[in-house]
């Protein structure tokens, strides 16, 4: 779908070529991409991909392209564009607002765009497109402003089957995991859309530092031409570490100014008039805590509208710069799905992640390999020792066996690593399932995994889950690693497979205190999530939450094992902080830990619990959608998905419109498609098939239509314009030449002797 996108706006940027500014026109025309080669074909177009929020015109008439303000003589063009091309509109002006909370950051973007591509007399839809920063967004809302009407997005609750029929990929989604699409309708030509979008995105931690990274490159099309007109930029930033601790600000990409600093928070600023918008995403690196592992308990009390009414409060681990420091001695078992569809690069991708983790192993840790599609296979019965022959060994046979088939058996590869891990004595097991597939018997797995790992308490082996695509049950992995006291993550944009898979193997390995459990008082109740608490990674922060009743001591006793086998003890200060939204703050969490266990238990109060914490932060689940509802005369559409079908279809045409976007999240798997062994990536929502035609000759009346394919209307409008000779002497140049077909047939057929 992505690619298509770009096909689209490499379209509307030559349908651009139409367009005259005038004789001080100051935007040069866009630049052609530079030469690849034939391994990069696939990608090229990814440059076209959006790099920063973005406004697009939807163009499906190549006739309607024209300037507002000066119109000019444009060639008439027959056709349409099919799928539409993607011109993208030039922008006034842009400021970024974030506000970091421990280890997320809620981004708000708020820019003007005018349709400059289009005559003052005709409209056309807007897509806007923004990118989130890493695949862990999550778009929060977005409120566009036009002359006479406005937009905004709502979350409504789902019960309706039938819902995603009313969802078209045009109206909006995820064009990728990372980039949010809207369509916003029938905008005239000339007009400014004024569009403020919220986000939220995980903050980036490594060697005991935190790194913010906004996207923020804009391409040199979308400077307003005209060399009057003021551009100015703004980018405020607001860091609340939330720990007490001094912030060490390392790194800036844009010349911010501090403007206030208190203990554990800072706040930055930048305005700016600017000949071009920005060429660098937004980049802010900072330190909080040194060596040493550092947290803090926060208090809240529930906002009005909270129906659970009890006490929220946070715990919030970081681990410190501990490179170097001793960690864990490992006993790791891989468990790998090679069923049908992880075949040629999926399967490739993997093999390479988890041989870097092989050779990351230390000589004194274990391993082993086991793959499985309706049969499983191993390695080795036990695990063995990670020397170089062992780690070298592991990995020509991985080579060697890694050999797809049809089936996925995940339940039999999983007891047989627990029972290959039910003796570790020193050490830290991990089972690391690598799957994406759905399979019929996933509550059945948990069930067993359930009974047999909480049985060994706090010396059970970790369940890490990794998923690949859509088809996958990420909830079915996710409730597993909680079982499991492991970590979850995913890949659904199969083409960022092998880094993740990278990145979550070294957070994983990488754990500092282990069976980590909380010191609770008789007379405080506390409902804790994850109730399993997981390890302490030096790579990762964590984040712990819940509900209470009654009084919260002024401390809190946090008790752990170290890699030396000695139990380590936290006393964590406890404070209220009314200047954090704890509950916005905690909510993507706290929805995707709780879809996990309403999917598992299948209980219904804890679906409505889920769809009461999406709509209140406004965060999409899997039970809600986002909608677009229009706004008019202070009048809100009424939402779609509160009506039955019946009213939908007499709903009055003339009221204010609610559309419906595709679903946000990555759904509970598709078990047909794993059956039929689709590879991920295969049955994602696409636009239309591209017919470029139109859009090339459109196109070409600007760059040469002589090498571009025409029309039948081309050629009709040709015609016409022909004098009688013309056409005498083209008709009979077409009779020539069937007669000529018709004495060749007849000279090979008739008259060979052969019938």
């Amino acid at each position: 779908m992505s690619d298509e996108f770009a096909k689209s706006v490499d379209a509307g940027l030559r349908l651009s070529k139409r367009l005259y500014f005038g004789k001080d026109r100051a935007v040069a025309p866009p630049k052609p991409p530079p030469p690849m080669d034939k391994s990069s074909a696939l990608s090229s177009h990814s440059h076209l991909l959006p790099g920063s929020p973005m406004v697009y015109a939807v163009i499906p008439d190549p006739s309607i392209v024209d300037n507002p303000d000066i119109p000019s003589y444009q060639p008439h063009v027959h056709g349409r564009c099919d799928p539409p091309a993607l011109i993208p509109l030039q922008m006034n002006g842009v400021g970024v607002s974030v506000d970091c909370y421990m280890d997320l950051a809620f981004v708000t973007v708020e820019g003007s765009w005018r349709v400059h591509c289009v005559m003052g007399s005709r409209a056309c839809d807007c897509r806007v497109a923004v990118p989130m920063g890493g695949e862990q967004g999550s778009v929060l809302g977005v409120d566009v402003t036009i002359s006479k009407k406005s937009y905004s997005t709502r979350i409504v609750a789902v019960e309706d089957k039938d819902i995603d029929k009313l969802a078209s990929a045009e109206d909006g989604g995820l064009l990728k995991p990372h980039i949010f699409t809207l369509k916003v309708p029938q905008v005239d030509g000339g007009s400014n859309l004024s569009i403020k979008v919220t986000w939220l995105q995980k903050l980036l931690y490594c060697d005991g530092q935190i790194s913010l990274d906004v996207p923020f490159t804009f391409p040199d099309y979308v400077i307003p031409a005209g060399k009057k007109i003021s551009k100015i930029e703004k980018i405020e930033i607001n860091v609340n570490s939330c720990t007490g601790s001094e912030i060490l600000c390392k790194a800036t990409s844009h010349p911010l100014k501090e403007r206030r600093r208190e203990v554990g928070k800072i706040g930055f600023f930048y305005e700016a008039d600017v000949l071009s918008w920005s060429k660098t995403d937004i980049n802010l690196s900072y330190s909080v805590s040194p060596s040493h592992i550092l947290g803090n308990v926060i208090l809240q009390s529930p906002q009005p509208h909270d129906s659970a009414q009890r006490e929220m409060f946070c715990l919030y681990l970081l681990p410190g710069n501990q490179r170097g420091v001793k960690v864990f001695r490992r006993e790791v078992v891989f468990v790998v799905d090679i069923s049908g569809s992880m075949r040629d690069k999926l399967l490739e991708d993997t093999k390479d992640a988890i041989a870097a983790a092989l050779n990351k192993l230390r000589p004194e840790d274990s391993l082993n390999i086991m793959a499985f599609n309706s049969e499983a296979y191993q390695y080795s019965t036990s695990t063995v020792l990670a020397s170089p022959e062992a780690v070298d060994g592991a990995i020509e046979w991985m080579h060697s066996n890694f050999i797809v088939g049809s089936g996925t058996n995940i339940l039999q590869p999983l007891n047989m690593a627990l029972e290959m891990l039910s003796n570790c004595d020193g050490s830290v097991p991990m089972i690391f399932l690598i799957t994406d597939g759905s399979v019929e018997d996933e509550r059945h797995i948990c069930d067993v995994m359930k009974t047999r790992i909480t049985s060994k308490g706090l010396t059970s082996p970790r369940l890490f889950t990794f998923g690949i695509g859509t088809f996958c049950n990420h909830h079915f992995l996710q409730m597993l690693a909680l079982i499991g006291r492991g970590q979850y993550d995913g890949a659904v944009d199969v083409e960022s497979l092998e880094p993740r898979l990278h990145s979550f193997f070294s957070r994983a390995m990488s754990i500092n205190l282990s069976s980590l459990s909380i010191d609770q008082s008789d007379d405080l109740d506390m409902e804790v999530f994850p109730s399993r608490i997981p390890d302490l990674s030096y790579e990762q922060p964590l984040t712990i939450f819940g509900r209470y009743r009654g009084k919260f001591p002024n401390s809190l006793r946090i008790t752990g094992t170290l890699p030396d086998s000695s139990n380590h003890e936290l006393e964590l200060k406890v404070y209220e902080e009314i200047d954090v939204p704890l509950d916005k703050v905690i909510a993507r969490q706290g929805i995707d830990l709780l879809t996990a266990q309403a999917w598992f238990s299948e209980d219904k109060q804890l679906k409505e619990k889920v769809i009461e914490l999406s709509i209140q932060a406004g965060v999409a689940s899997e039970f809600t959608r986002m909608t677009l509802v229009e706004i008019i005369a202070g009048k809100e559409a009424t939402e779609l998905a509160g009506l039955s079908k019946a009213a939908r279809n007499t709903k009055d045409s003339k009221a204010p419109k609610a559309i419906m976007l595709r679903n946000l999240c990555v759904g509970f798997g598709d078990r047909t498609a794993t059956a039929d062994e689709i590879p991920p990536g295969s049955g994602q929502a696409r636009l239309p098939e591209a017919a470029e035609m139109f859009v090339k000759a459109a196109s070409g009346c600007c760059g040469g239509i002589a090498r571009r394919c025409c029309c039948c209307m081309c050629c009709i409008s040709c015609c016409s314009r022909m004098n009688d000779q013309c056409v005498v002497v083209l008709t009979q140049l077409c009779v020539a030449l069937a007669c000529t077909g018709c004495l060749e047939c007849c000279s090979e057929v008739c008259c060979s002797g052969h019938e």
